[in-house]
């Protein structure tokens, strides 16, 4: 199996860590609003990874974090009036919701930043014994220049990095020094420390995270193109710092843009597609084909008649396997299209390849079908090599009315829980509802559902 190394920048052959696991930490998201269509394609990527290094015989120990105290969670509860950490546990629940409904598989383990602060204080002490970092004025920063390898991720050097002047600018030794702890400001919320009271920088939450989860050495770290720089360049220096360990990580992985027209899509721009807009629109199937139909390290255009066709595309599949061959007959051979499916996954996850090699395995079935030949055993590997994938290739479920009766009891008593701030018994009701396959969504005009896809 070769992957693509961001920090070589070439395909290299992978050779865990450990013999038979493998130690995967991706970066989650800030939770101050609902997820769009750009999670979907990040944590599709993933989670396909994923997938087929199980399908090759790994124990896959992944962990992702949930960012939940950041400038934009403080700004967005300030905005509308409530606890930040009544929003923080809001956004949590509609991720999980989204990503449950898109099937992707749940992490070993999600930390939060504000759960790990006694051990982001340690790593943060251990970096100013170590001389690599520096205090000033209540906070922490990390002293770039004592990491020779600066840059090294981003194939930059660093005497030539340039970045931008901030109100913060004036506290650091060098510009491009980091913060590592901030110093508490009047109405925002701190936690003591040797240094003052205050809160943790963004990029030594998931040094934290990945080491104390991990070890100080891990096989592969992912995210997006957005976060090579300068996330995870800072987040290489000073865990590499920090723990003396070389390589930090073996392989980062990073996957493309999800652009709309022209542009990016991303909040800044205003020019979102949520998670759950697309789900009302097509299966997350259909979703989940249209975003590994491109190679995952390239840019994805964001195309509505793109995911009708995926739609269209999964329906085939469905459909072969509703056909009624023929037992006992001649038996169709279905292990040239499981090869091809292995050998395209093999070169750095190419899954347009290895769904290719599917659709053709579903042509054969049709073809076998027309024949009169025993498709039972090709219908199977199709079933196997979709799950690799994350494919359900269920139909839509159509609920009995005591089923749905059931369901809006069920949602009555979460609004109860929720008015009562029982968080909770709350997220327990909606776990209660995913494993039924419900969808539910918390509007101005109350709370909708749906059965997945």
């Amino acid at each position: 199996m070769r992957i693509f190394n961001t920090l070589s920048g070439q395909k290299e052959e992978f050779v865990p860590l450990s013999k038979d696991e493998v130690k995967m930490y991706v970066c989650g998201v800030t939770v101050y609003d609902v997820c769009h269509f750009g999670h979907a394609l990040c944590y599709v990527s993933f989670d396909v990874i994923r997938r087929y290094l199980e399908y090759r015989g790994y124990r896959v120990k992944y962990v992702q974090n949930f960012t939940d105290i950041d400038d934009k969670i403080i700004n967005r509860a300030n905005e509308r009036g409530i606890a930040w950490q009544d929003l923080v546990e809001k956004y949590i629940a509609e991720y999980f919701s989204d990503m449950d409904a898109l099937n992707i598989k749940r992490a070993t383990v999600y930390p939060r930043a504000t759960t790990e602060i006694p051990r982001i204080i340690e790593v943060v002490k251990t970096l100013l014994e170590k001389g690599h970092a520096y205090q000033s004025e209540g906070s922490v920063y990390f002293r770039v220049k004592s990491f020779p390898g600066y840059g090294k991720l981003t194939h930059q050097n660093a005497d030539d990095m340039r970045v931008t002047a901030t109100s913060e600018s004036e506290k650091k030794d060098d510009p491009l020094d980091f913060a590592l702890w901030k110093a508490v400001k009047p109405g925002e919320p701190s936690w003591p420390s040797p240094w003052g009271d205050g809160r943790p920088g963004w990029h030594i939450e998931c040094t934290a995270m990945s080491t104390g989860h991990l070890g100080n050495s891990l096989d592969i770290h992912g995210g997006g193109q957005d976060l090579i720089f300068p996330h995870h360049e800072n987040e290489m220096a000073q865990s590499e710092c920090y723990t003396g360990v070389t390589p930090f990580v073996h392989t980062w992985m990073h996957n493309g843009f999800l652009q709309l027209g022209a542009d990016k899509m991303s909040k800044s721009l205003g020019n979102l597609v949520t998670v759950k807009q697309a789900l009302e629109r097509n299966s997350a199937d259909a979703i989940r084909l249209f975003i590994i139909s491109s190679y995952y390290r390239m840019p994805l255009r964001y195309s509505l008649e793109a995911l009708d066709a995926a739609e269209t595309g999964i329906e085939r599949m469905r459909q072969a396997l509703k056909t009624e061959g023929k037992r006992g007959g001649e038996m169709l051979d279905a292990e040239v299209f499981k090869a091809r499916f292995i050998e395209a996954m093999d070169d750095d996850f190419n899954a347009p390849q290895a769904v290719a090699a599917m659709f053709d395995l579903v042509r054969e079935i049709n073809r076998g079908h027309e024949k009169g030949m025993d498709t039972g055993r090709a219908k199977d590997m199709l079933r196997e090599l979709a799950a690799v994938i994350g494919f359900t290739l269920q139909e839509t479920k159509k609920l009995p009315d005591d089923e749905v009766a059931r369901i809006e009891d069920l949602i009555a008593r979460r609004n109860e829980y929720r008015r009562s701030k029982e968080w909770k018994l709350a997220d327990e009701v909606r776990n209660q509802l995913i494993s039924m396959g419900v969808t539910i969504e918390d509007t101005a005009k109350g709370t909708t559902w749906k059965v997945s896809r």
